[in-house]
């Protein structure tokens, strides 16, 4: 996935109400950006920061900029924008790049199933029909360990359960981390941050939901996706 517009350094300032951003420019000006991550970006959001932001002329969009990177200043970055990862694995599936998963024909996005919730795809092929819920992954708190959630998400449990209920019904499901961040080697469970989501996983597991995880090639021109990444429950 390319972003649409080259992207401008800046420094963070403040994030606030979950999805804006003071910074600043290398201008000095100061201007707010939108930040679409509705988590709580642990240790990404430190006053100082050096952020990439995509510039807009959108006459629709109140706020001219997206934030869209952090810039960890030793070769490595991280991906803020939570609707990337699926804009990549989209792409991905439709070329039928994604180590893991089956032959199919056919990849829908945002399709309903369980109770009032969508899935991000479901596919389907000569087998049985594939669910594949995406997480966006950007917390590490362990050297070249990547951690999900980085709040407690009861939302993403409720996703976990519903994965369980297809297996149940005859199909595959699949939990897919997707790792927005070029400095991690494996990825876990952030349990002591939110311990139910992690006993939501264990049953979801031990039900048949598979688990695949993956990381992204960052630069300041596109995020796309990388290799499979070691998970460890």
């Amino acid at each position: 996935m390319e972003f649409a517009t080259p992207l401008v350094p800046a420094r963070l300032i403040r994030r606030y109400k979950r999805f804006l951003a003071d910074v600043r420019l290398e201008d000095g000006r100061e201007v707010t950006a939108h930040c679409a991550n509705p988590g709580s970006m642990m240790g990404l959001a430190e006053p100082g920061t050096k952020v990439w932001l995509e510039p807009n002329d959108d006459p629709k969009k109140k706020l001219k900029f997206g934030w869209r990177l952090v810039d960890h200043e030793n070769g490595h970055f991280t991906g803020v924008d939570t609707s990337v990862p699926n804009r990549a694995l989209k792409a991905a599936l439709l070329a039928h790049e994604v180590p893991g998963l089956p032959a199919y024909d056919l990849v829908r996005p945002e399709v309903n199933y369980g109770q009032n919730s969508r899935i991000d795809f479901l596919l389907s092929g000569s087998g049985p029909d594939t669910y594949v819920e995406v997480k966006s992954v950007t917390l590490s708190r362990q050297q070249g360990v990547a951690e999900f959630p980085d709040s407690v998400t009861a939302r993403g449990a409720k996703h976990l359960a519903e994965l369980a209920q297809v297996v149940a019904e005859g199909h595959r499901a699949i939990m897919f981390y997707l790792v927005q961040r070029t400095d991690c080697a494996e990825v876990t469970l952030a349990s002591d941050i939110d311990p139910t989501y992690k006993a939501a996983f264990d049953r979801a597991a031990a039900a048949g939901v598979t688990v695949l995880a993956q990381s992204c090639l960052i630069s300041q021109q596109a995020i796309t996706l990388g290799e499979p990444l070691r998970f460890r429950a």
